[in-house]
């Protein structure tokens, strides 16, 4: 996967940088400190992910990534502010990183990157109260609802979150939303559905699970009002 960095302070580069010499399947294809000279680098090589930060002179980090087409390069954005993550995930963002980046979360955020540019051919199949079967090639797998963080939409997979494990089902939000528990899981965005069990906090229009940053869209917004309510 050739990656690009793009932030103005060097450290932050720096930092990214050597996480990426740490995974073999990563290729540093250069570095830039503003969003205009990454731009011109993605039009003249090919480039699959961009580590990028949003606060830049001149071009900001979101309006890169408005202007990229179809959704590539991925983009994972590293910031030092969460009051983005909204906006981020309007952008179809793979992740959205807080600054200081860690290894644990950098390697999450490659590992969902890695499966959208290989998407696995995993198939919700059944689901109860209590657990959901999905199909990974030939093996069938049971989870727990109790173990699930959230569902995330990527394209035309869903990724399902479980702490420590993940795995990306050909499916929809709209198709699992029907057959999930209702007092456990709330969609909170059009890309998101998540345990309310799980939440941790909630910051503004971001809510936090497991150091996950999630967004809150205001159409959602009223619903999670409500199971705030009886805290």
């Amino acid at each position: 996967m050739r990656c690009l960095i793009v932030d103005d302070v060097k450290f932050f580069r720096l930092v990214i940088k050597e996480f990426i010499e740490l995974d073999d399947a990563l290729t540093l294809v250069a570095e830039c400190d503003n969003a205009i000279e990454a731009h011109k680098r993605i039009l003249n090589d090919q480039v699959d992910l961009i580590f990028l930060d949003i606060q830049m002179p001149g071009m900001n980090g979101l309006e890169l990534a408005k202007i990229l087409k179809n959704g590539y390069p991925l983009v994972i954005f590293t910031t030092c502010n969460s009051q983005y993550a909204v906006e981020a995930f309007e952008l179809n963002a793979v992740d959205y990183l807080l600054k200081p980046v860690s290894l644990s979360r950098f390697i999450g955020a490659v590992d969902k990157a890695k499966k959208l540019l290989k998407p696995s051919i995993e198939i919700l199949d059944h689901c109860s109260n209590e657990f959901v079967f999905i199909r990974d090639s030939n093996v069938v797998r049971k989870l727990s609802f109790r173990d699930i963080l959230y569902f995330e939409s990527t394209g035309d997979y869903v990724r399902i979150a479980l702490g420590e494990k993940e795995y990306s089902i050909h499916s929809s939000l709209k198709s699992i939303w029907p057959k999930l528990p209702v007092n456990t899981f709330l969609r909170v965005h059009r890309s998101f559905i998540v345990n309310l069990n799980k939440i941790d906090s909630i910051e503004g229009k971001t809510l936090i699970i497991r150091k996950h940053l999630i967004p809150v869209s205001g159409a959602y917004r009223p619903e999670l009002n409500k199971y705030m309510s009886f805290l």
